[in-house]
This record gives C-alpha cells, structure tokens and sequence, in this order.
C-alpha cells in the first residue's frame, strides 16, 4: 500500500511539474502576424508553437475575418502545416486576403500566377495582382513586376507608375538596393529622359 501512494505521489509530482513547465501559447496580435508574414517566418511559428493554435486560427480566418488570419489560414492548409492539406480551399483564403487589399496576399497570388505556383502560368493576372501589390509599397511586387516589365510584358504606359514606386522605394539591403538600381535602369532605357525625370519627382 506504501508503495502505491508513493508512486501516485511521484506521479503528482511529475504531472505539477510538466504542467508548470507548460505555458499555454498565446493567440498572434495583427501586429505580430503581420511582421511573422513579412518575414516569411509564419508558418515556421505556427510549427514552432507545436500547432496548439489551430483552432483559433481557423475562427479568426473563417468567423472574424481578418485578412491576416485568411492569409496565414491559407498558406496553413496550401502546404498541409498542422492541417490536412487542400490547395484549393488554401488559395481560397489567400484570395479573400487579397480581395481585402492585403499586400502580401496580393503579391504572393501575383508570384504563384507567374511562377505557375498551384497553377498554370498566367502572367496577365500575376501583373494585375503584382500592379495592386506594388500601389501598396510592396517592395518585392514591385522588383517583380518591373522585371516582368523588362521582359517585355505589361504596357509601357504603366512604366512611370512602376519607376516612380521604385525610386522612392526604401531598403537598407545592399542586394536589394542593387536589384532597383538595375530594375531603375533598365525601365529608364524604355522611356524617353523627360518622362524619367517626371516619374522621380511624382508619387505614385
């Protein structure tokens, strides 16, 4: 009988001790979201927090929704992290971010229509996507679509626009400042000067 309490009371101790070790993993304000998904770090953290939040990142997405959580929701269930995968109904999601104007929605849709991401190579809608990206500050949206524009694609009358983002754009990475700098010349070799140099002083 000894034994047994014993052994119940090492139990006891080894289940309070897990249960204060375990912190419950708090819901992503929009805020953090926001940055985790600009980095591209959110469905690592979705990982990271061992998938305890699926649930409320499901009611966030499907109940409130908040294009955020449609976005996180969609990539969730695009690539099967912590859900059964289903591409159409992840791009579903990824699509009602968008239709809420958010910009790594959009650029990321435009990304998948050019790359042929999920789907086949579309480089009309990538450029309408990628064009409602870049009209947010979208930095990579932009880079991608004046490499589109340099490949021959889209109308030069949207040249300026796309210049003008890219001349005022702001980044403090040498490779991406180089990437513009190359983006900027090129375009600038398909306008005439004086259309260039309205573009740097406009703001799109």
């Amino acid at each position: 009988m000894f034994r047994i309490f014993s052994l119940i009371s090492m139990f006891l101790l080894a289940f309070s001790s897990f249960a204060q070790n375990m912190q419950a993993v708090q819901i992503y304000t929009d805020d953090m979201l926001l940055d985790l998904i600009k980095e591209n770090k959110h469905l690592s953290q979705v990982v990271l927090d061992e998938c305890q939040l699926v649930q409320d990142i499901e009611a966030r997405a499907v109940k409130a929704e908040k294009p955020s959580y449609q976005f996180l929701w969609g990539d969730m269930l695009a690539y099967g992290v912590c859900v059964k995968k289903d591409i159409a109904l992840g791009l579903r999601y990824m699509q009602l971010a968008a239709d809420q104007g958010l910009p790594e929605a959009l650029e990321q849709l435009g990304r998948y229509h050019h790359v042929g991401k999920f789907m086949q190579v579309d480089i009309d809608k990538a450029i309408i996507y990628l064009k409602e990206a870049a009209s947010v500050n979208n930095l990579n949206a932009q880079l991608r679509l004046a490499d589109l524009y340099n490949q021959g694609y889209g109308s030069p009358l949207d040249f300026p626009e796309l210049y003008s983002q890219l001349h005022h754009a702001l980044t403090d990475d040498k490779k991406t400042h180089q990437q513009i700098a190359l983006q900027l010349a090129n375009l600038a070799d398909k306008m005439p000067s004086h259309v260039v140099a309205q573009a740097k002083k406009e703001r799109y």
